[in-house]
């Protein structure tokens, strides 16, 4: 009845076909009951048109009820005939998305995920070869996500950008699977948009810089150079030329007139001996004989990560021009660092990722002489809001802790939340599947801060949002409350 900041009533959002050469409208899915396609923040649109545009393919999610599910399909339509009905081609049972069908009109394309109602899942590059109707992992072995994809002009590759330990480079896809990588600058690259053989016009962002387009040129020999490797896979790197080039300068002046320090990367062991990944950001004018406050940011999702991006929300390079030095780590749950990783996190929310963070901050401390240990603020929204609360009743080590959109109470934000897949999935089951047992058997008990409020003892600054409908604003109401 309502979801993300509004309620939904009773009106469906459905595709429709407008024929350029006579104005005609026709609503491709009439009397479906379904949004078509599914709620997205951004993206593609869950729609795509072959290259003849006698077909369309879309994405839906048939599941009755979608507050309990992500299991979104892919669904062909044929323009041709007004009676045709929809086929779906995708067999996983997690969410598809992205259809994008080949230039030449012999494959269709999509972004997969097998388990079904995790949001989270590894997401595959699917391959449907629409003549045999067949379809394929086309990288079985890649660990991490393709995030976006695009294919090539000559229908032979697809392009694709995947995150990888704080980067997210472009890759090149061939349709026998072998991939190459395509760029080897920092940086976050998105909105690929080939333009011929062996040039790509990209957008990419930088921590100290927003979003410009960038020229990239590659050129290929096989299987010489060297070797990159990813999550799972030996990358054999062929490119034997490559170059990008600086397109747009739109916030040059600005950006000349601040003083925004690098990222710094850094690697730490784990409690239980995984390496992981963190990062640090000076402030402006940076003396080294002085000691400096932290702020230390956590981010959410849980499945997310901090790497070399721009941010418009939580912003690391502004967080640091009051003076402090900005420390951000990855721990279990973030992605870039395989789906073993990422689902780290899963039933253990305030388990190895909260040790992870501690053992990560601990590491910037001793390795960073210019860190005030004795004046640390932790930080963080969504899933790091979550975190916020749980610090304040695990540690005292922080001067005070900012929780933005917070859980508080499991069980009272499964019961307000509006995708309830996603509790459902993070906490093993529903809350009445617990009734009768230990609270430590109880995930949705063992990993709640509100059980701790007897700890509480370090200054907390409580922002929630009235319109966020995934993480009612009461869990800020009873946080603050406590």
């Amino acid at each position: 009845y309502r979801h993300w900041d509004h309620f939904t009533g009773a009106k469906r959002s459905h595709l429709f076909l407008a024929t350029v050469e006579t104005g005609a409208i026709r609503d491709l899915t009439p009397n479906d009951p379904h949004d078509v396609p599914p709620f997205a923040l951004g993206g593609d649109g869950g729609f795509a048109i072959s290259p003849d545009s006698r077909e369309l393919a879309f994405t839906e999610n048939l599941d009755e009820e979608p507050a309990i599910s992500v299991s979104a399909s892919i669904f062909p339509l044929d323009l041709t005939t007004p009676a045709a009905k929809p086929v779906k081609v995708s067999t996983s049972k997690g969410g598809n998305f992205s259809p994008a069908y080949s230039p030449d009109g012999k494959y269709l394309a999509w972004r997969s995920e097998e388990r079904p109602g995790y949001e989270a899942d590894k997401f595959r590059l699917f391959l449907y070869d629409r003549a045999a109707k067949t379809a394929k992992d086309l990288l079985p072995k890649f660990d991490n996500w393709v995030d976006e994809f695009v294919w090539a002009q000559d229908s032979r590759a697809i392009y694709f950008v995947s995150g990888n330990e704080g980067e997210a480079p472009i890759y090149q896809a061939a349709l026998d699977g072998k991939v190459e990588k395509i760029t080897e600058w920092a940086g976050e690259y998105s909105d690929l948009h080939p333009i011929l053989s062996g040039k790509l016009v990209a957008t990419k962002t930088l921590v100290k810089a927003p979003s410009e387009v960038y020229l990239v040129t590659y050129s290929f020999t096989p299987d010489k150079g060297e070797k990159f490797n990813a999550p799972g896979i030996s990358i054999t790197e062929s490119v034997t030329t490559k170059a990008e080039t600086w397109v747009t300068h739109i916030n040059d002046d600005l950006i000349d007139q601040l003083d925004l320090p690098a990222m710094e990367s850094f690697w730490f062991t784990a409690k239980d001996g995984t390496k992981l990944q963190g990062f640090l950001i000076r402030p402006p004018a940076f003396d080294p004989a002085k000691k400096y406050p932290v702020k230390f940011l956590i981010h959410g999702g849980p499945q997310g990560a901090w790497g070399n991006s721009w941010s418009y929300r939580w912003n690391p390079e502004l967080f640091a021009a009051n003076g402090y030095v900005v420390v951000m780590i990855n721990p279990r749950g973030s992605t870039g660092y395989g789906q073993a990783i990422v689902d780290g996190v899963n039933g253990d929310w305030g388990g190895k990722p909260f040790t992870d963070l501690m053992a990560g901050l601990d590491y910037a401390e001793q390795h960073y002489p210019f860190i005030d240990k004795n004046r640390e603020a932790a930080l963080g929204a969504s899933y790091g809001g979550f975190m916020a609360n749980w610090i304040l009743g695990h540690t005292d080590r922080f001067k005070c802790i900012v929780s933005h959109d917070g859980m508080f109470n499991p069980e009272s934000a499964y019961g307000s939340t509006e995708e309830m897949w996603f509790n459902e999935w993070e906490f093993k089951g529903h809350p009445w599947d617990y009734y009768g047992k230990p609270d430590a058997e109880n995930p949705f008990r063992k990993w709640s801060p509100m059980m701790s409020a007897k700890n509480f003892k370090t200054p907390t600054l409580v922002i929630h949002g009235q319109l966020d409908y995934r993480l009612d604003v009461s869990e800020g109401f009873q946080l603050f409350d406590t």
